[in-house]
């Protein structure tokens, strides 16, 4: 899953973004509204942390413009405590949640696996797939109950693939969505991340749909 963090903040946005990173997510930060801005408009995300007050355009004008431009990315914006109008503008702006600072970072992480749910259709933190399940409140995986240790990035790769249990997934929109802006992307590494999970969940756990991209089977 991969996240745009918007704060103008150095040291927080150091901190959250440290905190996604550690929680599983690709991270890109953005330090003003306009870059914040031309990245929303440009990258695919699964989900957007912005901070309302911003230099050279603040946030709630950066998501009117991705609403006005039809993006409907999941965004969580982050408040002053008693701006009780701030947080009234950015829900009506097309905000999907908000958080007033100070706030916890669990309660940050909750918030953020809850949008990504939702915007896939899914109610429940933990996903399943037959006898596989993933705990995004942890970030572990088990198989009929036993834990499956995996990479931070094999991990990324499989909870993509779990939100989107039985879809077709071309290797083009991983690449998008497991990697960070300034990672160098390698389609090759997509085929290798894909061969451990297939030696760690099983060999028919994913099927490459050629031509296509791979899909997480579902059992019947």
């Amino acid at each position: 899953m991969r996240v745009l963090l918007v704060e103008d903040d150095p040291v927080l946005r150091s901190q959250l973004q440290t905190l996604l990173e550690q929680a599983g997510y690709a991270v890109d930060p953005a330090a003003d509204g306009q870059e914040a801005l031309h990245l929303g408009a440009t990258e695919p995300y699964d989900a957007v942390v912005l901070d309302l007050g911003l230099p050279l355009m603040d946030g709630l004008t950066v998501l009117q413009r991705w609403r006005a431009q039809g993006r409907t990315t999941p965004v969580l914006i982050l408040t002053a405590r008693d701006s009780w109008h701030e947080k009234v503008a950015g829900i009506d702006a097309g905000a999907d949640d908000y958080l007033a600072k100070p706030f916890h970072s669990e309660e940050l992480l909750a918030r953020l696996r809850a949008l990504v749910r939702r915007s896939h259709g899914l109610a429940s933190a933990l996903l399943q797939c037959g006898d596989l399940t993933l705990d995004t409140r942890s970030g572990t995986v088990t198989r009929s109950g036993v834990h499956i240790a995996l990479t931070a990035h094999e991990y990324r790769l499989l909870a993509y693939l779990m939100h989107r249990a039985g879809q077709v997934v071309s290797r083009t929109d991983l690449i998008e969505h497991l990697y960070a802006q300034d990672f160098d992307r390698d389609s090759n590494t997509v085929e290798v991340f894909v061969g451990r999970l297939r030696r760690k969940l099983g060999p028919a756990s994913i099927e490459t749909v050629r031509g296509l991209g791979y899909r997480l089977v579902v059992p019947a």
